[in-house]
C-alpha cells in the first residue's frame, strides 16, 4: 500500500520531466524539417520585389510627368526621342573634330580633371588647417571669424577674382572648386579634433607622447569619420560648382557643353547632360562612401 502511494506521489513529477524532455525534442524535429519549396522560393522573390519595385515606380512616375510636359509643349522632347538621341550620342562619345567640337566623354573627363585638381588642393590645405584650428585654441580663434564670414559666399562670386588673378578661364574654374571645397573639410576636421575624448589626451600627457604620436595615434583615428564626412560634402559641392563655372568660362567641359547645346536649342542633349551629371555625382559620392566604410572598418579592426 505504501509503495502504491509512493508511486502515485511521484507520478506527476515523472510526467512533468517526460514532458520537459519531449518539448526540446519536438522543437528540434520541427526546426530540422526543411521549409516547403514554395516558401523558400517566395521569400527571396518578395525581398527582390520590395527592393526593385519602389525605384521602378519612381522612375515610371518621372517618365509619365515628362511625357505629359512634352505633350503640352512641342518644343520639349519626349522620353522616346531623348532615348534615341542618347543612343546616337553614346555611340561615339570620344570623337574630336575641333577644340570646340568634342564628344560628351571628353567633356566629362575635362570637368572631372578640374574637380580633381581643385578638390585635391582643397584637401591638402583644408585638412591640416582643420587640425590646427581644432588643436590650437589661438588658431581657432584667429580663423573662426574669417571662416564664418567667407563660408556663406557663393562659389561663383569667387570666379571673377580667379579670372582677374590667373588671367585664364581654366585656373579660374579650378580656383572656384578650391574655394568651395575647402570649407566643409576645414570645419568637419576641426570639429572632429575638438571632440576627441579628453581622457585620451590625458593619457597622452601622462605617457609624455610627442605631438606627432598624438596626431597619428589619437587625433587622426578619432577625427577620421568627421574628416570623411567633410570630404563627401566637399566633393558634392565641387561637382555642383564646376558645371556652373564652366557655363560662364567656356572651353571643354560638361557645363560648357550644356550651355552650347542650349544655344543650339537642343533640349534633348541638355536632358541627357543632366542625367550624366547626376550619375557622375552619384558615383563620386558612392566611391567616397565605400572609402569611408573601408577606412573606418580598418580603424575598428586595428
Amino acid at each position: 500500500m505504501s509503495a502504491m502511494l509512493k508511486t502515485e506521489r511521484h507520478a506527476p513529477r515523472t510526467a512533468v520531466l517526460a514532458l520537459a524532455a519531449a518539448v526540446p525534442l519536438a522543437a528540434g524535429r520541427a526546426a530540422s524539417k526543411p521549409a516547403p519549396p514554395a516558401a523558400r522560393g517566395t521569400r527571396p522573390f518578395a525581398a527582390a520585389v520590395k527592393l526593385v519595385l519602389p525605384p521602378l515606380v519612381g522612375i515610371a512616375l518621372v517618365v509619365l510627368v515628362w511625357q505629359l510636359i512634352a505633350a503640352r509643349n512641342t518644343a520639349f522632347p519626349t522620353p522616346w526621342a531623348t532615348l534615341q538621341e542618347a543612343l546616337v550620342l553614346f555611340a561615339d562619345p570620344f570623337y574630336r573634330n575641333s577644340p570646340n567640337d568634342q564628344g560628351i566623354g571628353w567633356n566629362v573627363l575635362a570637368s572631372l580633371q578640374r574637380v580633381a585638381i581643385g578638390f585635391g588642393l582643397a584637401a591638402l590645405v583644408g585638412i591640416p588647417l582643420g587640425f590646427m584650428i581644432g588643436r590650437v585654441r589661438f588658431v581657432g580663434s584667429m580663423f573662426g571669424p574669417i571662416i564664418s564670414l567667407l563660408k556663406p559666399v557663393s562659389p561663383l562670386a569667387w570666379l571673377p577674382i580667379g579670372l582677374l588673378v590667373f588671367k585664364s578661364a581654366d585656373p579660374a574654374a579650378i580656383w572656384s572648386i578650391f574655394i568651395c571645397s575647402i570649407w566643409p573639410m576645414v570645419i568637419n576636421t576641426a570639429v572632429g579634433v575638438q571632440r576627441v575624448p579628453q581622457d585620451y589626451m590625458n593619457v597622452a600627457r601622462v605617457l609624455n607622447l610627442s605631438e606627432w604620436k598624438v596626431l597619428t595615434k589619437i587625433l587622426l583615428p578619432s577625427a577620421l569619420p568627421y574628416i570623411l564626412t567633410g570630404v563627401r560634402l566637399a566633393i558634392g559641392t565641387a561637382w555642383l560648382v564646376i558645371v556652373a563655372a564652366e557655363m560662364l568660362t567656356g572651353g571643354v567641359g560638361i557645363g560648357f557643353w550644356v550651355w552650347d547645346e542650349w544655344n543650339n536649342l537642343n533640349v534633348s542633349h541638355i536632358i541627357i547632360a543632366i542625367v550624366i551629371i547626376g550619375v557622375v555625382g552619384l558615383l563620386l559620392e558612392q566611391a567616397l562612401v565605400a572609402l569611408a566604410r573601408a577606412l573606418t572598418h580598418e580603424q575598428v579592426a586595428n
